[in-house]
This record gives C-alpha cells, sequence and structure tokens, in this order.
C-alpha cells in the first residue's frame, strides 16, 4: 500500500488533469492536493488529492482523469475514534485494501437504485447505513434494527460509526469527525462521494429536511428475540419510534429531500447526509452498476427499511455457525414449517433448502416507488 502511495504521488506531480464539468455536478478546477496529518483543511477534494496522516495510519490517494474519479485507499479514519473492540462492537479496526471508482459525469436517472453502501467519505472510510442485525419473533415478524437506537447496544462512537469483523470501520450516521476537519465555515461541508458519482454533503444549519416519517399505531410480534454470541428477548410492541427501519415510510413532499436523502441545489444534484433517518442515502438516483451499489459484492438489495431476507434469518438462527439449522434452533414459522423445509429429511435445513422454500412458498412483493 505504501509503495502504491509514493507511485500516485509521483504521478500526481507530473499530471495535471482537469475536472470535466456538466450539468449535474458542481464545477470545480482539479488541483493537485497533498495532506500530511491534517486536522483541518480548505482543500478542493473535486480534484487529485492524496490524504496520508502518520498519526492513524491513513493512506488515501485520488486521481481524476476525463472519466473517472479513481480512490485507492487503506479505509483508515484520519481522526479519532471510540474504543475497539467493546462491549457492543467486539472488534477491531484494522487496514483495509480498496480501490473505488466513480464516474467523472454523473447520470442523474430519478430511479431510486437500492445502496448497501451508498458512497465513500472523502478519507476512505465508508458509508453503510444499515445493519444486519435482525430481532426474530416466534409470530413471525422479522425486524431489521438501526443502528442508531437506544434498545440494542452496537457500540458505536461519536463518529456514528463502529468497525465490521473484517476489520473495516465504517459510518451509519453523521461522521462527526470528518464534518469538524472539512468545515470550511459554509453551511454545506463536502464529505464524500456516492457510488454514482454525485458527490454527498452535510448541512451544518440541517435546513434540508428528509422525507421520511414514522408509521402510525404499533408493531405486531411475540416472543422475540435477538441473537449474537448471546440471545436476549427483545419487546417490540408498542409505536413505531425508529428502532426498526420497518418504522418509517417515505412520504414524497412532506420534506426537502427525495426518498435517497438527495437534492438539487442551484442545479446541481447531491446527497445529504442527515441527523434524522435515513441518516444515510440508502438509494442512488444516478446510474451504478450492481457491485458499487453493493459496496462488498453482496447480491440483490431490498428498498429502505424492508425486512430481513431469508438468507440472513439463517445467518442468525445458525448459532454454532455449521451452516446448518437443526430444529432446536429454529423459531417461529421456520419451527412450524421445519419438514416441509428440511428436503432431504436428513434432521437439518441448509441455507439452500431454506432459500428454496422462501422462493416457492413465500415470494416478496416489490416496493412500490412515488
Amino acid at each position: 500500500m505504501k509503495n502504491l502511495i509514493k507511485i500516485s504521488v509521483a504521478l500526481l506531480l507530473v499530471v495535471f488533469v482537469g475536472c470535466k464539468s456538466n450539468n449535474n455536478t458542481h464545477n470545480h478546477d482539479a488541483a493537485n492536493h497533498s495532506h500530511e496529518n491534517d486536522s483541518r483543511s480548505n482543500a478542493n477534494y473535486f480534484g487529485n488529492y492524496t490524504l496520508v496522516n502518520a498519526d492513524f495510519g491513513t493512506e488515501t490517494v485520488v486521481t481524476v482523469d476525463v472519466n473517472t474519479r479513481t480512490m485507492v485507499t487503506n479505509a483508515l479514519p484520519n481522526h479519532k475514534t471510540g474504543t475497539f473492540p467493546n462491549p457492543g462492537n467486539p472488534n477491531t479496526i484494522s487496514a483495509q485494501n480498496k480501490t473505488y471508482r466513480f464516474p467523472l459525469n454523473p447520470k442523474y436517472t430519478g430511479n431510486a437504485t437500492w445502496a448497501r453502501e451508498p458512497g465513500i467519505a472523502l478519507n476512505g472510510v465508508k458509508f453503510e447505513p444499515g445493519t444486519a442485525e435482525v430481532v426474530v419473533c416466534d409470530t413471525g415478524e422479522n425486524y431489521r434494527v438501526e443502528a442508531l437506537q437506544d434498545v440494542i447496544d452496537l457500540g458505536l462512537d461519536f463518529n456514528h460509526a463502529h468497525v465490521q469483523p473484517t476489520g473495516a470501520y465504517h459510518y451509519h450516521g453523521s461522521p462527526t469527525s470528518v464534518i469538524e476537519n472539512l468545515d470550511s465555515g459554509n453551511d454545506l461541508v463536502h464529505i464524500g462521494f456516492a457510488h454514482d458519482g454525485f458527490p454527498m454533503y452535510y448541512s451544518k444549519s440541517g435546513k434540508y429536511k428528509p422525507s421520511f416519517k414514522l408509521l402510525d399505531g404499533n408493531r405486531e410480534g411475540e416472543d422475540c428475540t435477538y441473537t449474537t454470541h448471546r440471545t436476549i428477548d427483545i419487546s417490540v410492541g408498542g409505536h413505531h419510534d425508529g428502532t426498526y427501519g420497518s418504522d418509517f415510510e417515505y412520504v414524497a413532499g412532506s420534506g426537502d429531500l427525495d426518498e435517497c436523502n438527495g437534492i438539487t441545489i442551484d442545479g446541481n444534484y447531491m446527497y445529504l447526509v442527515t441527523n434524522e433517518f435515513p441518516y444515510i442515502s440508502r438509494c442512488l438516483m444516478g446510474e451504478v452498476s450492481q457491485d458499487e451499489r453493493a459496496g462488498a459484492g453482496i447480491g440483490q438489495g431490498r428498498g429502505q427499511g424492508e425486512r430481513p431476507n431469508a438468507d440472513e434469518i439463517f445467518e442468525k438462527m445458525d448459532i454454532n455457525k455449521d451452516e446448518k439449522l437443526s430444529e432446536n434452533e429454529t423459531k417461529g414459522p421456520l419451527k412450524d414449517s421445519f419438514t416441509k423445509i428440511d428436503l432431504n429429511n436428513d434432521g437439518f435445513i441448509t441455507k439452500g433448502e431454506l432459500m428454496e422454500f422462501s422462493k416457492s412458498n413465500n415470494p416478496r412483493p416489490q416496493r412500490e416507488r412515488n
């Protein structure tokens, strides 16, 4: 990685590439910037830049050519973090080896496409607002836990971030330290790029409001549990309070931002990271490939706020991680239908058997969009 940094810096010294503008993007000069141990910078991050911080081990190089913005990074944040591991997050931050490519001339489609990982902060750390945490009820309901809630401790730090088992530090909400470091005095702070190429901003005044509302009424579900290294009982009853993604619905025009937390300002489309749900865009309005929207190559995604699929339920129930479910490990509808799902009658349900049963017996309707 360090050799790559040296090579990239050398190229930056001899190559100057203009940042090509179009009707949908901001027009900026692609100047070269190198930041050693910077805690605050007013630099233009729309062009080539190198961000190296010896204190935190950050190594990020961005180069711009006629069509593509390429980021090569070890994805280590250039700021202080909370303590990891911690009781809610047992993982340790470690360097990654990532290369991201963003279209320099993004194409707005107006069609929302789900994105597990919508974009990357300017320091190389990814935005990933959703979680893989699921509460499972014996009565059949399954609820995807939001990262920013008070029911289950997921070990987030003051940057609304924590660490995946791979060692990847990632933001679930507004990246506090990134915003502070990049604050140049304006209300809108440029903090990253979405995978479709459009920029990501944070409004210090919070003037741009999302268009999501909490659902009326109460949740349903009895005998519900959340399982990690241990199983704890969770009560899901009561009103929709934002603990789960399915507590929210998109109401077009109720706020300033669209379904993907995006907005057009002065003729330029951008995404806003907000202090309110969905916090970070969970879909993209520009052209983007499946690999880009999935980030790490996870397959098909879901609409915002939808409940977990059969594959995710299997992972949560497989307590001993032997890639199969015994009848004692299953709950609710899976336990009731155990013999039907166990196609070879060997006393276990495999992931393939569960996926096949789910596909043929419980197809999921597509989410309608306004």
